[in-house]
């Protein structure tokens, strides 16, 4: 029995061969349709067929979203919110991929999806009052084809994949008909990747060849984890290994971000199955408004990324190529200005949950159990002296 066994070195080497190097470097191909400084380049792979009114159009969606996102913020601070979720930063990924949704699409978002819920028409205060605590999210997703928000990290892609399924079993994948054919995208964060019902998701699509797009905002930070501990490769090789293809794109390039949901959702459409796609960009503010990012990360970092603002970029672009002028920016800020004022005044105005409405909203047909329950509290109640007394001890 020979013992010349092989140098440790050399296994290693034999699985680098089988396998390839694990690897965290950022030198693979990222798909990018605008650079920073707004100068459009072209991609053999994935086109935008937008023209510059749509473009145009995109500035507007990227500025009032981010108004959204700083109004709430401060609306948080002021004690209106007990808590906000912020996207700065993440603005091109969800307007770009928002845009490219049809209408009988559906979406599954998380709790930072607020571009995306602009996008599908849903209305910014219906966002906020469930930050304020007055609901659980009062638009109807059937109406809007925009799920309610997910607090459950990564819970929203089985959701998605589910409701994929379904959309094959309806006959609406597929049939050639562009104005029925249907696909859903669910969004989540590079930590919600960590999640088994993420991966458990990846695994039904993929055995189901159901029309999902796994949209992953991957902004680098999973709350205070940075993402070279979350894995060992890009995010989107991980798709492979499911049996479906993954593409990174230019997370604060909106023409991009556009282009590529938009091939991976007609790819879903046609009947080819999920896709995962991973929009590389940065988070500039905090996970919520309980973090304090200064405590985890360099400000150098956030310095960085501040060059390569979605929004600015698109500014360089209109002006210095689409011939837009100073006018058209003074109008979308002056935009920006009347829907805060709407978020601010409105906000304050929501009204407060009645507590009996919970045995109401429970089941679609109310059960005797329930209707006896409402009335026994309904009752108790009553014995307070007055409807201000009683308002008290409920709230």
């Amino acid at each position: 029995m020979s013992n010349d066994l092989p140098a440790p070195e050399a296994g290693a080497e034999r699985l680098s061969a089988v396998f390839g190097p694990a690897s965290t470097d950022e030198r693979h191909e990222l798909v990018q349709l605008l650079t920073p400084e707004g100068e459009r380049v072209e991609n053999n792979e994935f086109v935008f067929d937008g023209d510059d009114e749509t473009i145009k159009g995109f500035y507007r969606d990227l500025v009032l979203t981010r108004r959204i996102d700083v109004e709430a913020t401060s609306l948080q601070r002021q004690g209106e919110l007990g808590i906000w979720a912020q996207l700065l930063g993440q603005e091109a990924a969800q307007i770009g991929s928002g845009r490219a949704l049809e209408p009988q699409d559906m979406a599954f978002p998380t709790y930072r999806e607020h571009g995306v819920a602009w996008c599908r028409d849903v209305d910014p205060l219906s966002l906020l009052g469930l930050f304020r605590g007055v609901d659980h999210g009062d638009w109807n997703p059937v109406d809007y084809k925009f799920a309610l928000y997910t607090i459950v990290i990564g819970a929203q892609a089985l959701h998605a994949t589910g409701y994929g399924m379904g959309q094959l079993r309806d006959g609406v994948v597929g049939t050639g008909d562009p104005g029925r054919d249907e696909a859903t995208i669910a969004y989540f964060g590079d930590g919600a990747t960590s999640q088994g019902d993420v991966n458990e998701a990846f695994i039904w699509a993929s055995v189901a060849q159901a029309p999902v797009v796994f949209f992953c905002q991957n902004n680098q930070w999973a709350i205070s984890e940075p993402i070279e501990r979350q894995t060992r490769i890009p995010l989107y090789q991980r798709a492979l290994g499911f049996g479906f293809p993954g593409v990174r794109v230019d997370g604060n390039d909106v023409l991009a971000c556009h282009a590529v949901t938009k091939a991976a959702l007609q790819r879903a459409r046609e009947g080819s199955g999920p896709t995962f796609v991973e929009a590389y960009t940065y988070r500039m503010g905090a996970h919520t408004t309980t973090d304090d990012p200064t405590r985890y990360r360099m400000s150098a970092d956030l310095e960085h990324w501040k060059l390569k603002d979605p929004i600015e970029r698109v500014r360089a672009y209109l002006t210095r190529h689409a011939g837009v002028e100073e006018s058209f920016f003074a109008d979308i800020e002056a935009e920006a200005d009347e829907v805060a004022k709407r978020l601010r005044s409105g906000c304050r105005a929501l009204p407060e949950p009645q507590i009996l409405d919970i045995f109401d909203n429970v089941y679609a047909e109310q059960t005797e159990e329930l209707s006896a329950q409402r009335d026994s509290y309904a009752a108790y109640l009553s014995t307070f002296q007055d409807e201000h007394t009683a308002a008290e001890v409920v709230s």
